[in-house]
Order: structure tokens, then sequence, then C-alpha cells
């Protein structure tokens, strides 16, 4: 029996018609960036659209073909955001590239995507350099600089960004693809063994460009001002380069100054309404205001992202600054988003510290993403708030399987994220810890998560690591590491002191260790593995 067909058009959704759409719809509304030139470049979308179809015809008349890879290694910048543009719209895909990683990592992502040509910011001329003869897929290397200011390099000779777009039309049509067809590559960022593509496609990226929109997600509008600090080298900005084009944002692009001084000059000079990034940029941010004695006059929210945010950093920039952080959750693999915390009618009556608490989960699945939480053996398990388990997800942005790889990672159509956490009968998810960083005491399971958020709540914390160290009784029990405030101090005992009441008596840390700084990786979180690696073994060097 056949199925009756609606009688619709077959329109392909691409990222071209983004722009397009900007470029019609919001001609005049402004793109700003924060330049390595040192100064501040404006222009609008429209001027934009003019840019990226040069690009798109110096990159068709350098060869680059259809679902060939280019590679970035820059900054948030107008140059980057035309290439986003550029490269996809023309059928290529566009692959950004981490140089956070080592050069050794930044050569086999190269190799691996097979880039033809790759756009760098002078900032990171000397990772050019260092991997150029590595990388013999690379046929031309653009400086994303003014002529005048291109670097001396030993072992590339690159053209300038503006040379290379320079003679070419402003005309140009962009080609009807297959929504299907593989537009962006973002790799992993491969804290264990070679870092894994994910490739996404047209249909992919606008579907979660729709859905990062919503109300109940970034909540954007063409009254907006929004600066990303997440970078765009990373799971696409979480999209909002291509969020500012649909919702006809201003877009402030920060370059490469993220501390905590450039970025309030920012929010202030171009009356930014909402920002993005992860929890360590957030406290650089509010150690500058308290330290500066400033405050923030248009910002009203913050997206926090890539790690669990600290209540008590909420809490401050809520109650001194007026500005509400709101947790996000995704992966690289989800391209980025999942979910989004926002109340529901019902949150409204409820006290203020209640409030608080329902803000503090990782929030609901935005439309598009299914969550389910599963046992050890992949039993679905009830969403009631308690049972925990590890979370698997799907959905029309959801990786299917990895760049080059046969073989997929999904179970049972869904893919498993390697978070733990339980869902509310609301569908708030609570990510409770990494599968590799929970700690199994005597059996029972104990979320690093919770600890750290205790210890960063203690005035003089700046930043807090919960990790498993070896037990020769219990096989693994809590160590916590931690970064003091500059001009604070507190004793391991007062630290041990504060967790009192708030956790269970075993949960506690069986010692606290003191550091200069804890490791970041390459997107901002805490390096944990390194961490075990160095500290794994501290509880079985103790006296008995």
């Amino acid at each position: 029996m056949s199925t009756l067909q609606g009688q619709m058009m077959d329109v392909q959704l691409l990222v071209s018609a983004l722009l397009r759409h900007a470029d019609y719809n919001h001609a005049d509304t402004e793109i700003v960036s924060r330049r390595l030139e040192g100064d501040i470049h404006r222009y609008t979308y429209s001027e934009a659209a003019v840019r990226i179809r040069k690009m798109a015809n110096a990159l068709e008349a350098f060869g680059l073909k259809r679902g060939e890879r280019a590679a970035t290694l820059a900054w948030n910048g107008y140059r980057h955001f035309e290439l986003y543009y550029a490269i996809s719209g023309i059928g290529s895909v566009m692959h950004t590239i981490n140089p956070r990683l080592h050069p050794e990592q930044v050569a086999w992502i190269v190799n691996h995507a097979e880039d033809r040509i790759l756009f760098f910011d002078i900032t990171f001329a000397p990772i050019v350099d260092a991997i150029a003869d590595k990388c013999p897929t690379v046929q031309q290397w653009v400086a994303m600089i003014d002529p005048d200011k291109m670097p001396e390099m030993k072992n590339v000779t690159p053209v300038s960004y503006e040379d290379f777009i320079q003679a070419q039309s402003a005309a140009y049509e962009w080609p009807e693809l297959d929504e299907n067809a593989a537009a962006a590559l973002c790799y992993t960022s491969g804290t264990t063994g070679n870092p894994k593509g994910v490739l996404y496609s047209h249909r992919s990226l606008v579907l979660h460009t729709y859905a990062a929109c919503l109300p109940d997600a970034f909540g954007v509008d063409a009254t907006d001002v929004v600066l990303p600090i997440v970078p765009m080298f990373h799971v696409n900005a979480w999209s909002l380069p291509y969020v500012g084009a649909l919702a006809g944002v201003k877009l402030v692009f920060p370059g490469a100054k993220l501390d905590g001084e450039s970025v309030c000059e920012l929010f202030e000079n171009e009356k930014v309404t909402i920002s993005a990034g992860v929890p360590t940029v957030w406290l650089l941010v509010l150690q500058y205001l308290q330290q500066n004695n400033r405050k923030l006059s248009t910002v009203k929210r913050m997206t926090v992202g890539g790690s669990a945010c600290p209540p008590a950093l909420m809490k401050t920039f809520k109650n001194d600054y007026g500005v509400q952080l709101e947790h996000a959750w995704g992966m690289t693999e989800m391209s980025p988003l999942g979910t989004y915390n926002h109340p529901k009618a019902k949150h409204l009556q409820l006290s203020e510290d209640e409030q608080f608490q329902a803000r503090l989960s990782q929030g609901r699945a935005v439309f598009g993403v299914e969550m389910k939480i599963v046992d050890d053996k992949g039993n679905r398990m009830p969403q009631d708030g308690q049972s925990t388990g590890d979370l698997h997800v799907r959905g029309p942005w959801v990786v299917d399987r990895y760049f080059k790889k046969d073989e997929s990672p999904l179970v049972d159509g869904w893919f498993p994220t390697g978070d733990v956490g339980y869902i509310d009968p609301d569908g708030y998810l609570t990510i409770t810890d990494r599968t590799k960083d929970v700690i199994k005491s005597g059996g029972e399971w104990i979320g690093s998560i919770d600890i750290e958020n205790i210890a960063m709540a203690h005035p003089a914390v700046a930043m807090a690591a919960c990790i498993a160290a070896r037990h020769e009784k219990w096989d693994e029990r809590p160590l916590l590491l931690v970064q003091i405030k500059e001009g604070q101090s507190v004793t391991k005992e007062d630290l041990l002191k504060h967790f009192e009441g708030k956790i269970a008596k075993w949960w506690t840390p069986d010692d606290v260790l003191f550091v200069d700084s804890l490791p970041l990786g390459a997107t901002g979180k805490v390096q944990k593995n390194k961490l075990r690696d160095e500290y794994g073994d501290h509880l079985l060097k103790q006296p008995a």
C-alpha cells in the first residue's frame, strides 16, 4: 500500500541559505571583530556576503573540489566567519582545527583529513612552520592577515588572505547541493588516542541552528548582541556563527584576547547582551570584575558549557552582577547542542533558592535530541531524578560514525556519550560524572562533580578537581586537588570541614593537595587524565 506524499517544495537545507537569509533580511546589521592587527574591524552582513562570494570564487580558482577539505587554525574573527560560509557553500568541507593541540596531533589531523589548503592566524605561524613538511596534502597556506603584516616563516611561503581574494569577482551563484553532503569537519580533543573526526552535513548544521535559536535554547533575536567566547575552532563555536546569520544578531568576535579585561571591554563598548563560554573563562571575567570594582551594564545571559558550572560562580554572577549563567550540555559528536537549562512555568512559583537549585542541572533536551539513561546491561532506567546510569542520545545532528571509520559507535541506534547522570520527571538532565572520572569506592559510586562544586564554593578556592586515587582497602577513594585564589589561604583541615553536612561522610576526600595550577586541555577543561597519571598513587604512598 503506497503512502500519500505531501505536496510541498523539495528545497535543500544548506549552509549557504543562512548567509543568503542574513544578506537579504539583516544587510545592515554589524559584525565586529578585534583583529590581530590591533584594531577593531566593523562591517555588515551585506559586506560580509560580498567577501564570502569572492572567497568562493578564490577557492574554486585554486581548484578546491566538492567534498575536499579546507582547514583553519584561527581565532574568532570576521575572516574565519567568511570561511565558514565560503568553504561549505561551494560544496567543500570546512575543517576547523584546534590550535591548542600538540603540533604532532595537529599534523596527524591535517593528514587524516587530507586538507588541500590551510588558513591560519599568524599567532599560529609557529605551528604551521613546525608541521608544514609533515603535511604533504596541503598545497596552499594562507595567512589570515593584512598583506603588510605577513609573518616571516622558515618552511612555508604563505599568501595573504586579502591577496588571495583580491582579484576575484563578487558575483557568485551558490550551487544547489544535496543537503546530506558533508559541510564541516571537527575532531574530538583526543585525550586518549588519536582524535576522531565528526563530519557534519548541511542538513544537520541547519537543523541544529534552528534548534539553537529556540527560546528554550540560546533564545536570540535580531535585537541581541552576541559575543561567542567559545572558539570557532571548537564545535563551530557552539553554532553561534550560524545562529547569528539565522537570527540577524550583531556578532562580536573577540579574537585572541580572552583575558577578563579585554572581554569586559568588548561587553561594554559593543553593548553585548549574550555570551557563551566554558567555566574557566567566566572565572577570569569574574576575577577582573571583582578586582577592579566593575559592573556589566548590558549583558543579560551567559551560556556555560564544556564542563559543569560551579554553583558559587552562578550565584555570584546573578546576585552581584544581574547576569544569569545558563547551563548547556553537548558534545562534538552532537554538533554540539543536546540540552539547555531554562525554567518551566511551574518553576516560577518556587522560592528563589528552589529556582536556583533547578538551574544547576544541564537542562532539558532541545527538540531533535532524544535522551535515555541505561544500566550496565543496556536497560532503560526510569526518568525519576534518582536512577543513575550511562547517558545515550540520538537525533538528526548526532554522529552516526566517525570520519574514515567503518565501524559505528552506536548501540542499538543510540550514541553512548560517556557521561553518567540521571533525568528527572520534567526531562532535566543532571550529569554526575564522565564514565572515566567516576570514583568507585568499595563498590559504591562517588561523583567527582559534586565534590568539586562544594570545594569551589569555598571563598579561598579558585579551581578544584577531584580524581579517583588508588586505595589498598577501598580500591579507589576521592583525592581533591585545589588551586587557591591569589592572596587567599586555607588549610586542608578547614577545607575538609567545609564538606560536613553537604555530602555523605564517606564521600569526603581522603586528602587535599594544593597546587599552583590545574592542567587545562585544548577546550578549557581540566585534564583529569593527567592528574590521575601524576597523583593516582598518592594515597598508596601515605603512611598507614
